[in-house]
């Protein structure tokens, strides 16, 4: 079978395991992000993978071909592999051309390979500057000719190890198009490595989330995203508010409303996670639109304490604009003696005034419960 695999791969640095245990397979045609918080072992699981690194324990296999094998010893080296490389720093020659820098990847210069520079510079509206040197392209332009020459040798497989951490959040997301655009086109097995979510969720077709050198969770983004196996999966999507609670009768009240436990035996303590998308804010007095695909969870249970005209509502702390959203803050008594500030991320304008009083409702697609 083609493509990327990788068996029961573990490393260890001065003694201290880095990864452990880790098996990945990347088809050809596919790309696998590997996400996580800086030190998870996601790096070098790549540099071991490409042979950056000596195998320590567990097997590579590009294709058919055993190529790293930590039981025999076994490892060859990254220019034997047929893998094409690119890393955040890029490392083209600065006294070769863009079309030179891209030549030299092919391993020979035969007509067939300088149509395919040609029409890869064109795709990637690098044409006009095919004669051009590193040093006056920008960043968005040297990423994408350092992409083309890990590609011009065709290789199985291609590893990237944070490619566009250099660019600017604007550029950034023009060149990751284009990136991946031209990935498809090439059917080449990817292996990526970053720590932003949000490039995993556009680039991916599955996600591997790696936490103390192990794969927490393998799954499509959709999966990853709206099903996060732990509360650190759900955490690393983007700030969750945090609300704790005890079973009962197969649900968790909270004051912002009662959940489905999702199998976890009642008596036991819980950690509500809800995202910050998944609040919907009104005014006081009135009812917070639903969106398409929300679902209602049960009322919140009746507050101790509460005026019967606060009892469903929320005194704002703050209020600032993102631009497409506004991100409101609110507070929420648990009924035990303590306030928890709570987050929403509302679409468009929304700025009520700290001290006022706002309405909420929850999509309990969005809200997630772990034993605490």
């Amino acid at each position: 079978m083609s493509g990327l695999h990788v068996n029961n791969l573990s490393h260890a640095f001065d003694g201290q395991p880095v990864v452990n245990g880790v098996s990945v397979f990347v088809a050809p045609g596919e790309v696998v992000c590997l996400l996580g918080p800086s030190g998870c072992g996601k790096t070098t699981l790549l540099r071991v993978a490409a042979g950056l690194e000596a195998i320590q324990k567990g097997q590579v296999r590009i294709g058919e071909t055993i190529v790293d094998d930590g039981a025999t010893g076994l490892h060859v080296p990254p220019d034997k592999r047929g893998v094409g490389l690119m890393f955040q720093d890029y490392a083209l020659f600065p006294h070769l051309s863009v079309r030179d820098n891209i030549r030299f990847g092919t391993g020979a210069d035969t007509p067939e390979r300088r149509e395919w520079i040609d029409r890869a510079l064109d795709q990637m509206d690098l044409g006009a500057h095919a004669d051009s040197y590193p040093h006056i392209l920008s960043g968005g332009q040297q990423q994408r000719v350092a992409l083309l020459r890990a590609l011009a040798p065709k290789p199985q497989v291609l590893f990237l190890d944070e490619p566009f951490s250099g660019l600017d959040v604007t550029r950034r997301a023009a060149v990751r198009a284009q990136t991946l655009e031209m990935l498809r086109d090439t059917g080449v097995a990817t292996l990526l490595v970053t720590h932003d979510p949000e490039e995993a969720m556009f680039m991916a077709d599955r996600i591997l989330v790696m936490n103390h050198g192990r794969v927490v969770q393998d799954g499509t983004p959709e999966e990853t995203y709206f099903d996060p196996a732990t509360a650190f999966v759900a955490d690393l999507f983007g700030t969750v508010n945090r609300l704790g609670g005890t079973v009962y009768d197969g649900h968790v009240a909270t004051p912002l409303g009662t959940f489905a436990a999702g199998g976890i035996d009642d008596g036991e303590a819980v950690h509500v996670l809800i995202r910050q998308e998944a609040l919907r804010l009104a005014a006081a007095g009135e009812q917070p639109a639903a969106r398409p695909g929300d679902a209602p969870c049960r009322p919140a249970p009746p507050m101790p304490n509460a005026s019967d005209a606060a009892a469903d509502t929320f005194a704002v702390t703050g209020a600032r604009p993102l631009g497409s959203a506004s991100l409101i803050s609110f507070i929420v008594a648990d009924g035990k003696g303590t306030d928890v500030i709570m987050e929403a991320r509302v679409p468009g304008v929304f700025l009520p005034a700290p001290g006022s009083r706002v309405t909420v409702t929850v999509n309990a697609n969005q809200a997630y419960i772990f034993p605490a």
